[in-house]
């Protein structure tokens, strides 16, 4: 790592300290010519590529936004969204893969989605499955219905204590 000072090209790390759940480090370093210290973040690259070709960043805040849109009128908070989000970097991180296809986002979102509010999860699912017809809100409902009761093995939803 060169030094931002004097350019030398050797510093030692001062501290590290874990950051946003673990995904990124912080690293506190001092340069070993001029002795100044400076500061560097380190976070594993995860590049979401869309369907015209074109690789991004993954961003958590266009999950955020993406949901916000299906969660609109619905009883969730940002803290809601910002966990769903956590949730669905978590699950793509998983897999292994520095690149992921943004269809493979979109069907991350799906469960916790489902989880967090089912109307909103219809939403979402009729524009990202491209329901046609009726046909395909009821197919979804039956979903819905059928994995009620079944929430082996996924995190519990925090009750509400107090709503607003």
């Amino acid at each position: 790592m060169h030094c931002p000072f004097c350019r030398h090209e050797d510093s030692r790390v001062v501290d590290s300290r874990s950051l946003d759940d673990g995904s990124a480090i912080r690293r506190r370093r001092q340069c070993q010519a001029c002795g100044k210290r400076f500061t560097t973040m380190e976070t594993t690259a995860l590049t979401v590529v869309k369907r015209s070709g074109v690789a991004e960043p993954f961003d958590r805040s266009k999950v955020i936004n993406g949901v916000r849109k299906a969660c609109q009128g619905r009883p969730v908070t940002s803290d809601d969204l910002a966990m769903l989000a956590q949730e669905v970097e978590e699950t793509v991180r998983a897999t292994g893969n520095a690149e992921v296809d943004a269809h493979d986002v979109g069907l991350a979102i799906l469960d916790p989605l489902r989880r967090l509010d089912q109307v909103a999860f219809l939403r979402f699912a009729s524009v990202y499955r491209d329901f046609e017809s009726l046909d395909d809100f009821e197919e979804a409902i039956a979903e819905l219905r059928a994995g009620d009761g079944d929430d082996r093995g996924r995190p519990a939803v925090q009750p509400r204590l107090f709503t607003r």
